[in-house]
């Protein structure tokens, strides 16, 4: 029977000693679209890569624009703590543009007075320090000479400052930084400027604001915004106008004070005591009572004294008695929770933190609040701090303890009913 072409393919390619038969190549087709690239992955490279690169710019950006939005910021809060004035003269017939300029400038005035007072009373210390240097100068010399032995004389040593080269650096690089601190000056100048004029806008243009913003979302979504934009508006209205009385009293009572010691730049000290313990909180009052004392040192060292007692009494007073009735209803938050979200804003945004830090979180709070379901607290004496008193369970556990290894204690009527019982 003759073989067909398959069987003699078969056998000529037959190994003689019976092994199998070699691989056979693949077709070139198949190795070719093995080898090529998946089609998908160009387009994965170029998605990944143009990710990469909107991420780098998006970052660059928000480096680069971090001072405009923390200006933004400010001017948002500044713009919440005067909503409630100018409401209250939009609503009885004034233009709520010209209404906002109004408080602003009142605003403005008061600031420009306070840093005036300021800087005059700080000029004429500083001139009264100069002339008197000298006769400081020889008092210290004098008792460095008696209680030293020595012989120092004031032309000696203004001589040996005058020809040091510590002062003759120091007044070159002060001369060189001159430029410097005129651009941050100036920097500071256009920076205040921007969060005024951002702030009038958001002011006045607050109901366009609001509604350009709920125009974008579904209903449900514009009343948990306008409930959080008016609970922003009550806290941080009541945060500064809170303090603003809280400050205009502390004031009047270091007036009172400075007045009677006859200290001089009363009623400038006065005003800053009552700013800066206020809007400073925890060791704002202390820290506003520094200078106070360091002015009334130079007229007599006993001043000093009588105004720290004075700071100290009125800080607990302060504390305990003024503040929980100002303060009960605008913002109501823990001083614990007060005193570490001023420390967190000051980490995150410097002396602008700290100022917005209160309010900020006292919105929070408010709006958080809205959500959160409460219940009813039981009458247990350890959630009011006390302990329970007469059940003896602390006590039952160490007889059981003491008495485990030695046995069950037999009661007396199991041993009247003996055996059978048990």
């Amino acid at each position: 029977m003759a073989s067909t072409d398959e069987t003699a393919q078969v056998g000529q390619h037959a190994s003689p000693f019976g092994s199998a038969p070699p691989p056979q190549p693949p077709p070139a087709g198949d190795a070719a679209r093995g080898a090529r690239m998946p089609r998908w992955l160009p387009r994965a490279m170029v998605l990944a890569l143009t990710l990469i690169a909107c991420f780098q710019l998006g970052s660059w950006a928000f480096h680069q624009l971090t001072g405009l939005l923390i200006n933004i910021l400010i001017a948002f809060f500044l713009a919440l703590a005067v909503e409630p004035a100018v409401s209250w003269m939009a609503a009885h017939g004034v233009r709520r543009g010209v209404a906002t300029a109004l408080v602003f400038l009142a605003v403005v005035i008061a600031s420009t007075g306070f840093v005036v007072l300021m800087s005059s009373m700080l000029a004429g210390q500083i001139v009264n320090m100069v002339e008197e240097f000298p006769e400081y100068l020889d008092s210290v010399i004098n008792w460095i000479n008696a209680t030293f032995r020595t012989e120092l004389s004031r032309v000696d040593i203004q001589d040996s400052l005058i020809h040091s080269d510590w002062l003759q650096k120091y007044v070159q690089n002060s001369a060189s930084g001159v430029l410097d601190v005129s651009a941050q000056v100036l920097g500071g100048l256009f920076r205040l400027l921007t969060i005024l004029l951002f702030s009038f806008y958001f002011a006045a243009d607050g109901p366009r604001l609001r509604r350009a913003l709920c125009s974008v979302l579904p209903p449900a979504r514009q009343a948990e915004v306008l409930r959080a934009w008016e609970i922003a508006v009550d806290k941080t209205g009541g945060y500064l106008y809170s303090r603003g009385l809280m400050a205009l009293i502390s004031g009047i009572a270091h007036y009172v004070l400075l007045q009677a010691l006859e200290v001089p730049y009363a009623p400038v000290l006065a005003v800053w005591v009552g700013l800066v313990s206020q809007f400073i909180p925890t060791i704002g009052t202390y820290l506003a009572g520094a200078l106070p004392m360091l002015i009334g040192f130079t007229v007599d060292p006993w001043y000093a004294l009588w105004v720290l007692i004075f700071v100290v009494i009125y800080q607990q007073f302060e504390n305990y008695m003024l503040q929980p009735k100002l303060t009960a209803k605008s913002v109501d938050i823990h001083p614990a929770v007060a005193f570490g979200s001023v420390i967190a804003g000051t980490a995150l945004l410097g002396a602008v933190g700290a100022l917005i830090a209160i309010p900020a979180v006292a919105t929070l709070q408010a709006f958080l609040g809205a959500y959160v379901k409460r219940y009813d607290v039981t009458d247990d004496p350890r959630v009011h701090g006390r302990r329970q008193r007469g059940s003896g369970a602390a006590l039952k556990r160490v007889r059981q303890a003491l008495n485990g290894p030695r046995g069950r204690v037999t009661q007396p009527d199991e041993e009247a009913q003996g055996p059978a019982a048990r």
